[in-house]
């Protein structure tokens, strides 16, 4: 299994970005998508999760500003993120589990700066 995300980049605070990962391979059964972040120097940190019959997981930052979705024929996952804060830059991973096993991507910097 590999998954491979993309999106990432340099944004404005206030703005907007969506991040998107593919993940190919030989996937049967229920799986956990979502996405992490790591800011330099702390812990790799949920963003937001979402399973397979639809049931989102959001961290309390994420919250109101970030929806995550997938589009299961796919095995894609995506999370669209506004209104960006400084606090928001990091390198986010998207995370697949599946029967016990997870899977991550390579990670995409997102910053928000002016």
């Amino acid at each position: 299994v590999q998954l491979q995300a993309s999106g990432g980049g340099l944004v404005q605070p206030g703005g907007s970005l969506r991040l998107s990962c593919a993940a190919s391979g030989r996937i049967f059964g229920a799986t956990v998508m979502g996405w992490y972040r790591q800011a330099p120097g702390k812990q790799r940190d949920l963003v937001a999760t979402i399973v397979t019959g639809g049931m989102t997981n959001y961290a309390d930052s994420a919250k109101d500003r970030f929806t995550v979705s997938r589009d299961r024929t796919k095995n894609t996952v995506h999370l669209q993120m506004n209104s960006l804060k400084p606090e928001d830059t990091a390198v986010y991973y998207c995370k697949l589990s599946v029967r016990g096993t997870d899977y991550w991507g390579q990670g995409t910097q997102v910053t928000v700066s002016s």
